[in-house]
């Protein structure tokens, strides 16, 4: 048996430990579950608005600008854009989770075609 169990919290009375008394949960927005929370990355190339994209909402395949392969649908992924607010939509790049986080790392000096020669 785990040391930890779920019991349930009792709400009558109102003078339970948390002290909270009869504490109504915020109502659930599916909308947002669904498109996610953007929070801002700082990074060495300027400030991102990022939003992570989860395995059933990605419902579309997009190509990511890190390792310049398909994300498929069904695959959680990060949205990113810049938080400038400058941008459309047009500058949203879709990112595999692991090729955001190592994009500094990685990220080419110019992006090629796997056929370019490749030249100085």
């Amino acid at each position: 048996m785990s040391p930890r169990r779920n019991r349930p919290v009792r709400r009558s009375g109102g003078g339970g430990r948390s002290g909270r008394g009869d504490a109504v949960p915020e109502p659930v927005d599916p909308e947002r579950v669904r498109r996610g929370v953007a929070a801002v990355q700082s990074c060495n190339d300027g400030e991102w608005m990022v939003r992570a994209v989860p395995a059933p909402a990605a419902t579309k395949s997009y190509r990511c600008p890190g390792c310049v392969q398909e994300i498929r649908p069904g695959v959680p992924h990060v949205v990113a854009w810049p938080a400038d607010g400058q941008g459309d939509l047009t500058d949203r790049r879709h990112w595999h989770r692991g090729c955001w986080r190592a994009r500094e790392q990685r990220r080419p000096a110019v992006e090629r075609s796997r056929n370019a020669p490749r030249y100085g």
